[in-house]
């Protein structure tokens, strides 16, 4: 520590000394309250300092990330804490969040999903039909210019958009088929192409 940080240091522990002398002064006559309330700001200070050293660990299991190495052509997905395996996948350039579904056959699109890739799901023809577990939906069936994996781009894909109410898009086995190998290991999924 140089001679200068010395001096600042000394200098803000008097101002704290002095800041401290004022405040007890000041509440002397409910010292009882004074002292719960500074017990108070005390934890929301340590806390938000312990949020803050913790921040990497808690947005990674909140938020697990995939990594693709192109050297290999192979993507890695960690499993989130609710079991799934989430990754994220740009469509037509415009980056969508999948959960990964091997019970599902296409690609699904919400309504949400599709018009943010630049489908308008108003002028789309919901002829088909699929057994969901919320019971069966209406979908149409569409042609993704583009879906780009980690390293790996796939065009002119099939898929379809959801007719009904869907909290997030699938990832289904026409899709995953395309790979050449899907290995669950270790809490992580690889795909391989």
């Amino acid at each position: 520590m140089s001679g200068n940080d010395i001096g600042s240091l000394i200098y803000l522990v008097i101002l704290g000394l002095m800041v401290i002398s004022w405040f007890v002064a000041q509440n002397r006559v409910s010292m009882n309250k004074t002292l719960q309330a500074a017990a108070a700001w005390a934890l929301i200070f340590l806390g938000a300092i312990a949020a803050y050293g913790l921040w990497d660990d808690i947005s990674s299991a909140v938020m697990p990330r995939q990594t693709s190495y192109a050297d290999t052509g192979q993507t890695v997905v960690p499993r989130h804490p609710d079991g799934h395996y989430y990754l994220s996948a740009e469509v037509n350039g415009t980056p969508i969040s999948f959960v990964l579904d091997t019970g599902a056959t296409d690609m699904v699109l919400t309504r949400r999903d599709a018009e943010a890739v630049g489908l308008d799901p108003d002028r789309l023809t919901f002829a088909g039909r699929a057994m969901t577990a919320n019971g069966m939906v209406e979908t149409a069936a569409v042609r993704l210019d583009s879906v780009t994996l980690g390293s790996v781009t796939d065009t002119n894909l099939p898929a379809v958009v959801n007719g009904g109410e869907m909290a997030q898009s699938l990832l289904g086995m026409t899709y995953l088929q395309r790979w050449g190998s899907i290995e669950i290991s270790g809490g992580e999924l690889t795909l391989t192409r």
